[in-house]
Parts: C-alpha cells; structure tokens; sequence
C-alpha cells in the first residue's frame, strides 16, 4: 500500500507488508543516535505520538547499530497544543515536538520568544544534567 504522499526522499519502512514512510532520518554523530523527523501541516494531533512510536520502535529494532543510543523522534506542527504534548509524556516516549513558522510573527513577538529560549536554556544548563 502506497502513502498519497510523494516518497521521494523519505526512509521507507515495511510492516505486515505494508509500506510507511520517515519524512526524515538522521544519524547524530554527538547524540550516537538515528533522529527520525516528520512534518506535519497544521497542529499536533495526538495521533502523530502512536505514529512516531512506531517509527521508533522499528527504528530501533532494525536500523540502531550495536553502540548507538536509542532514536528519538521530532514533530515539527504549525501549533504544538502544549497541554497535550504534556499530558502524552512526549519527553518520556523520546520524542520531541517543535512549532515551525509560517510567517515571521512581529519583531517584539520574536524577541520575546528568543529571549524565553534563552533563560530556558540557561535555566536547564545551570541546573545540571538531568538524572
């Protein structure tokens, strides 16, 4: 069974026979670790999760190489819903879920959302690795 979507580029996956597709598969030579990235149009949909398990899971399963860390998974959505995103423990699953842009909102907006970054980060940093 064939995706609608164009499968030029993507990393084809096979499960009982039928075919999935990786938006995009990289390997982190810091992080030791195949990343598995998929774009979405529009908002998160909890759904993306289950999809991307299952990405994982085969992903480690059949594509990690003895040494390598386990993948992680990113969903890259227009809106993050960050309550669901919460609530689904996306963090503990290995997966990760970013906004990206379809327009660049005002200059102030921009700064105020760097600048939040920034103190997160930084907030992250001095309180040390993570147990």
């Amino acid at each position: 069974m064939r995706d609608s979507r164009s499968s030029r580029g993507k990393k084809r996956i096979q499960l009982d026979g039928e075919d999935f597709y990786i938006d995009l598969l990289f390997y982190n030579r810091r992080l030791q670790r195949l990343v598995a990235v998929e774009l979405k149009l529009g908002r998160f949909k909890h759904a993306y999760k289950s999809q991307m398990e299952l990405y994982l899971r085969w992903l480690d399963q059949y594509a990690r190489e003895p040494g390598e860390l386990s993948p992680l998974g990113i969903i890259l959505c227009a809106e993050k819903n960050r309550e669901q995103v919460e609530l689904l423990e996306m963090d503990a699953s290995g997966i990760h879920v970013a906004e990206y842009l379809t327009v660049l909102p005002p200059r102030e907006v921009l700064h105020q959302r760097l600048q939040a970054a920034i103190e997160a980060a930084q907030a992250r940093f001095e309180s040390g690795p993570e147990p």
